[in-house]
């Protein structure tokens, strides 16, 4: 268990009383105990942050890049799930009631995909997730995408379109593009935006109230 470094949040969009929290899981690596820091796989996902950010301002809506405490999922110990835990209880502390929606890439998309069924989770996107066979089938009456470029040599899109299938997600191939989505990016983009929109619905209010600060967790 590792306790010399914590897991972080970078926040945007709105720091109060949000009606829904859009939680962004990085991707990271099969295993390793090295402190997680914001590396590539950290920054691939700022872009779908900060556009989600930007698609709802105006709007109650708090948009959060987590930062794992380390880079690996590491077998048994499923080193990620405790931290997106964490944010999920934070999101709740902060934006009592909102509606959460997780948007993970790689080992995010994985994880993502782990709390399905969580009370308050309105929606979940995994974009080229990381699946294994013996992986859990969570069954939860939020939508599920799955999205997964076909010439993905890292991540397996036969994977997910059979994870899709057999808990009746909706899986969307993304033609010509590879692990790191980078060919066709603006589609991504508006691929989880789209749906980040859809599952929290329209704002009632407009309200606004943008920031971009940082809440690191008071405990390991």
């Amino acid at each position: 268990m590792v306790t010399s470094s914590q897991a972080t949040i970078s926040e945007f969009g709105r720091r109060r009383s949000a009606r829904a929290v859009v939680l962004v899981l990085h991707g990271g690596q099969v295993t390793s105990t090295a402190r997680a820091r914001r590396g590539l796989a950290w920054a691939r996902m700022l872009p779908f942050a900060r556009g989600v950010a930007r698609a709802t301002r105006g709007d109650a809506v708090a948009v959060w890049l987590l930062r794992y405490r380390v880079r690996g999922w590491n077998g048994p110990a499923e080193d990620p799930l405790p931290d997106v835990r964490w944010a999920l209880d934070e999101a709740r502390r902060r934006h009592p009631g909102a509606a959460i929606v997780l948007v993970g890439h790689s080992l995010g998309g994985r994880a993502a995909l782990r709390f399905a069924a969580e009370p308050g989770v309105a929606g979940i996107c995994a974009l080229a997730p990381w699946l294994e066979r013996d992986d859990p089938l969570v069954h939860g009456r939020a939508p599920v995408l799955i999205a997964h470029g076909d010439r993905d040599r890292v991540t397996d899109p036969a994977a997910s379109a059979a994870y899709a299938a057999r808990i009746g997600a909706t899986f969307v191939p993304v033609a010509g593009d590879m692990h790191a989505m980078l060919r066709r990016p603006l589609f991504w983009q508006r691929l989880v935006t789209g749906f980040a929109r859809q599952c929290i619905g329209p704002d009632p209010g407009g309200r606004r109230d943008r920031d971009g600060t940082d809440i690191v967790p008071s405990r390991e």
